[in-house]
């Protein structure tokens, strides 16, 4: 990995709101999935369910905004890399999510979740981008922050019951980051266009959940459905989709994209929120409350400390290069 001091990046203002309020609606999966767990409905369904429910909505809308047609002869060209990363990005994304929810509270996974960040920026640099000194620091101290808050979990429930949320959210934490940016970009789709042709791609993989669960677990609850139709268009359509926006417009730049991908940081306070709202799961003790200031404080250093665009095209050797070969077309990734 190459370290070099940080430079001025495009304007971060439009990309870091559209982060944020994909945040807010991420945080529902946290807070619903635990509540699905704590009334006995089975991860299989949760983790499938939103998935089958987005279907039909994402269909709905790429169609209206008429880019129906190239998402399908996308997955005509490349059915199987849709499928593989597809399955990478959402799957292995998700389903070790839901599962993590039966053993942690939504806000220790969601606080755990922001590892995302710092897989991130190894993925980035792995595929021969430059990081920021600046940023490899702030992910030390997010990292850190994530320590903390799994401190206090280990002490109230034991260390092994702790490595049953990390285990799966670490796996979710490099799965989604790598997904999202083998395809980023494939045959010019937007965030949209791409957040539907994911769904589809990883379909394979929620009916066969979704057949397990049938055989193992019975049919979901009238409860479970409700939440997760909530969790699918909340979640899965608005926070998806306004996530992978936010990445396209800095999807050049390997600095912005790591402080767009650190608004999910805010995942957390919003998930926090949630459950005391709807749950009453209790607050973080101390250590966990340092835990997450600490997670927040690397936020915010990431969202202020980017100057605006300085108009120009980034230098090639700094753009955003996933480790995956150039197509016949051109295109790449």
């Amino acid at each position: 990995m190459r370290i070099r001091p940080g430079r001025r990046t495009p304007a971060l203002a439009t990309p870091m709101a559209l982060g944020v309020l994909a945040a807010a609606g991420f945080a529902m999966s946290f807070v619903l999935n635990r509540g699905m767990s704590l009334s006995g409905g089975s991860w299989l369904w949760t983790a499938s369910l939103r998935y089958l429910f987005m279907v039909v909505p994402m269909t709905l809308l790429v169609a209206v905004r008429g880019g129906l047609p190239d998402v399908l002869r996308s997955l005509r060209t490349r059915p199987a890399r849709w499928l593989v990363w597809s399955t990478v990005g959402f799957g292995l994304f998700y389903a070790p999510l839901a599962w993590a929810s039966e053993a942690g509270a939504g806000w220790l996974v969601a606080s755990t979740w922001q590892l995302v960040i710092v897989a991130g920026i190894a993925i980035g640099a792995l595929g021969g981008a430059r990081v920021p000194l600046r940023t490899v620091l702030v992910s030390a101290l997010i990292v850190l922050g994530v320590v903390l808050t799994q401190l206090e979990h280990a002490g109230g429930t034991g260390a092994s019951t702790a490595l049953t949320v990390v285990a799966p959210v670490l796996i979710a934490a490099v799965a989604y980051p790598l997904g999202n940016r083998m395809l980023l970009g494939t045959d010019g789709l937007d965030g949209v266009q791409r957040t539907l042709a994911m769904t589809l791609g990883s379909l394979p993989l929620w009916l066969v959940l979704a057949a397990v669960a049938g055989a193992t677990a019975g049919p979901p609850s009238g409860g479970q459905l409700l939440r997760s139709v909530i969790v699918a268009l909340a979640s899965g359509v608005l926070a998806t989709t306004l996530f992978f926006r936010a990445t396209d417009l800095v999807r050049h730049h390997p600095a912005a994209l790591g402080a767009v991908e650190a608004t999910q940081a805010a995942e957390v306070p919003f998930t926090l929120l949630g459950e005391a709202l709807l749950l009453g799961v209790a607050a973080p003790a101390a250590t966990g409350w340092l835990g997450l200031a600490l997670i927040l404080a690397g936020l915010c250093v990431h969202a202020l400390g980017h100057g605006p665009a300085d108009g120009g095209a980034p230098p090639a050797a700094e753009a955003v290069s996933p480790p995956v070969p150039v197509t016949p077309d051109g295109r790449g990734a």
